[in-house]
């Protein structure tokens, strides 16, 4: 079993209201698609979940939004605090089924964290569809950019890039050719659309599920979904799942 690392923050940004980024100190290498389980702070009992936006020698980022008491003690950290990690944890994206053309890296709201890491790590021909929902929501534009050949932005709006969803947007840019695979992670009306959509089209897709967490080790199956008539546990066997093995409830 894994332990913990007492971990120090070795840099904290505010992205956008609500939005916080985090850097700290990380003895062990990770997997583009691989979490940590997180303690907030004091008084918050259970492990928060937190996908590895990047990683290198002796450190490790993630982003997260604040969205209850855990997240909301964890943004009031500052740099030089320790945090009590634990990780890495799961499996990562299969970087070996990207194919011989072009990987496609898909994200909506939070889904955008775990893709930056997998993007450097698929090559430069790589092309990126974020979405958002407003222009003043967007962030990691500049470093998606860097890694990839070509970023496509969505907001719902309209208000910056392309208006629509980023399924469309997928659906435009599968019908010009040349994709060879696609990796996602966003809410699941989104990745419902994106594993009929390549599927349909015949092209190799992985998703990287969102789920609720409570130990991360594969104990309580609090994180259980459907695949291929069985039940499997986010934490333990994914959080990354091949398409194919994923079951979606209609």
């Amino acid at each position: 079993m894994k332990k913990p690392h007492i971990c120090e923050i070795l840099d904290k940004q505010e992205l956008t209201e609500n939005t916080f980024d985090m850097v700290v100190s990380f003895p062990q290498s990770a997997l583009p698609g691989q979490f940590i389980h997180v303690l907030c702070g004091e008084g918050v009992l259970l492990r928060r979940p937190m996908s590895i936006c990047d990683a290198g020698r002796g450190w490790l980022r993630f982003i997260f939004d604040v969205r209850g008491e855990g997240t909301k003690r964890l943004a009031q950290h500052k740099i030089g605090d320790s945090l009590d990690i634990l990780g890495p944890l799961g499996t990562g994206f299969n970087i070996e089924k990207k194919g011989e053309d072009t990987p496609i890296v898909l994200g909506g709201g939070i889904g955008i964290f775990p893709l930056l890491m997998l993007a450097k790590s698929l090559g430069k021909n790589t092309e990126a569809i974020l979405g958002f929902r407003t222009k003043s929501l967007i962030i990691m534009e500049d470093e998606f950019n860097e890694a990839c050949a070509h970023t496509h932005i969505t907001t719902d709006d309209g208000s910056y890039g392309i208006c629509g969803l980023v399924t469309d947007c997928l659906t435009n840019r599968i019908s010009k050719g040349d994709v060879s695979s696609v990796y996602a992670c966003g809410p699941m009306p989104m990745m419902k659309a994106v594993k009929k959509i390549t599927e349909a089209s015949g092209i190799y897709c992985e998703l990287s599920l969102e789920q609720r967490m409570g130990c991360g080790i594969g104990a309580c199956a609090v994180c259980v979904c459907k695949s291929n008539g069985e039940y499997l546990k986010v934490c333990q066997n994914g959080p990354v799942f091949d398409a194919r093995e994923v079951d979606f409830d209609d």
